[in-house]
């Protein structure tokens, strides 16, 4: 694991991940601030059917401050949204420098796949929090209970993501990606929090889809060799 993170902090430089640093960010951006501009015609819409005076003023101070907490709490989401798009980028580039022979054989899985893991990723993320949030709530009393619980459940989600995008470009298929390419419970659960907990630190959080996307690749490989070796 501490192996895989190092290596995937290196090839930060590589001019590729740069590239693709800045694509995801810009798109992840764009995104929030498209949610940020809907919010606040939607809610001008709403004041100006009552008596409100400074309406617009209204909407613009509530829209800001909804998109301000979106963004604390959704930018997960809308990243890893966004890295399953791009995810075969992220890969491709992780397995020509270190499993070149992989590279060679794997198929992209191609942008429509992409979006449709993103989807399902989102869907995951929003319901099984949405579950876990009465556990949130009765928690907070505790003061660290909650943050817990919090990484606990996205680490399992996260981790399950990173894992079945490597796998789609060898597989082909999600659903068969995640139980074939399985890289272990405790492994997978590591590189989710991994993940999750660089999320949540300002500005290293534009980093952590990359990182986490690298990493999985460097597990996935790694165990894929182990495999083969205690084969034969």
């Amino acid at each position: 694991m501490i192996q895989a993170f190092l290596l995937s902090i290196a090839q930060l430089t590589d001019r590729r991940i740069i590239s693709l640093i800045l694509k995801i960010l810009l798109i992840t951006l764009i995104l929030m601030a498209i949610f940020g501009v809907g919010t606040y015609f939607l809610l001008d819409w709403l004041l100006s059917l009552t008596t409100w005076e400074d309406a617009g003023l209204a909407a613009a101070a509530a829209a800001t401050i909804i998109t301000a907490l979106a963004v604390i709490f959704l930018f997960r989401v809308v990243a890893i949204f966004v890295l399953n798009i791009f995810s075969d980028d992220i890969v491709d580039a992780v397995e020509a420098r270190h499993y070149p022979a992989r590279a060679e054989l794997a198929k992209p899985p191609g942008y429509r796949l992409g979006v449709r893991m993103g989807l399902a990723s989102v869907g995951r993320a929003v319901g099984y929090n949405i579950l876990a949030l009465p556990v949130y709530i009765a928690l907070l009393i505790t003061g660290i209970g909650a943050p817990i619980a919090f990484f606990t459940v996205n680490a399992i989600l996260i981790g399950r993501d990173l894992q079945d995008m490597v796998a789609a470009r060898h597989l082909h298929d999600a659903e068969q990606a995640g139980k074939s390419w399985q890289i272990g419970k405790v492994t997978r659960f590591g590189l989710g929090l991994i993940t999750a907990l660089l999320l949540a630190v300002p500005f290293v959080n534009f980093l952590a889809p990359i990182i986490g996307a690298a990493m999985a690749t460097h597990l996935v490989h790694r165990n894929q060799q182990i495999r083969l070796q205690e084969s034969n």
